[in-house]
């Protein structure tokens, strides 16, 4: 794999999770929400078509199963997936579940409210759940 530089802002912004294949596995540090962000170990990759077609697959298989697996564990009510990239301008996949109880359910969680920190005991029980709901995706 490659050797990429994580964004600044990502790193301040999340926790570390895990590897996968393709992408790194980060946890948004908003208590408020289940909300994934992937980032692609990729050095100086702006929208998804810097990517070949394979790796462009593979971010998305990688998002969706990651992200359904998630869901059905949490009994969310929406999945959403979503890159934007005007604040940060690595590339990164935001793979949020939704619940009709969350902090800004309907709307957007972008901007809403003040976040909630992550304790670092519940970071570490996200990097357990993680490792396990990835492990059909670590075989590449």
């Amino acid at each position: 794999m490659t050797d990429f530089t994580l964004d600044e802002r990502l790193a301040t912004d999340t926790h570390w999770l895990l590897d996968l294949p393709l992408c790194q596995v980060r946890l948004m540090n908003d208590a408020r929400f289940a909300w994934l962000i992937l980032v692609p170990r990729r050095e100086a990759i702006v929208e998804v078509s810097d990517l070949s077609e394979s790796e462009q697959a593979r971010l998305w298989h990688e998002a969706t199963r990651l992200g359904e697996a998630l869901k059905a564990e949490l009994g969310g009510a929406k999945l959403n997936l979503a890159t934007l990239g005007n604040q940060v301008p690595q590339l990164h996949f935001h793979v949020i579940v939704r619940r009709r109880d969350d902090a800004a359910w309907p709307g957007p969680v972008w901007g809403v409210g003040t976040p909630e920190p992550w304790p670092a005991r519940t970071v570490e029980a996200w990097r357990t759940r993680i490792d396990r709901l990835a492990a059909p995706l670590m075989a590449g």
